[in-house]
């Protein structure tokens, strides 16, 4: 079941700089080199190495700090409430992220498959 969360949370995170980068499958574009455009090219990467499940810890802590961060800088200041300020995303995007970090990537990964051979 790790491996399905990971997985799963990589698919759903994958959209988010899919459509900051390249427009799809929605149409936000920021502009080159913008906080949102660096974010959406961390988010790509770290969301990428965490769905084949390589240098999963790393990635996930990164991604946590990132997901920290785009909580406070983007929706922490419009309301207390995150779902009132939209950061409830953000959020859970953090905790899995951390929860990834601790836990690990799961048998059916990258990581796995290389500590198992010598």
């Amino acid at each position: 079941m790790l491996s399905i969360l990971r997985i799963m949370f990589a698919l759903v995170l994958l959209q988010y700089p899919l459509t900051k980068l390249f427009g799809f499958p929605g149409t936000m574009n920021p502009p080159f080199l913008s906080l949102s455009w660096i974010a959406g090219a961390i988010e790509l990467v770290t969301g990428a190495l965490i769905l084949i499940g390589f240098l999963t810890r790393p990635a996930a802590f990164l991604l946590a700090g990132t997901m920290a961060a785009a909580y406070f800088i983007g929706h922490a200041g419009g309301n207390f409430f995150p779902m009132l300020n939209r950061g409830d995303l953000a959020i859970m995007f953090c905790f899995v992220s951390l929860y990834l970090v601790f836990a690990g990537p799961g048998p059916w990964s990258v990581d796995a498959q290389r500590s198992s051979n010598p």
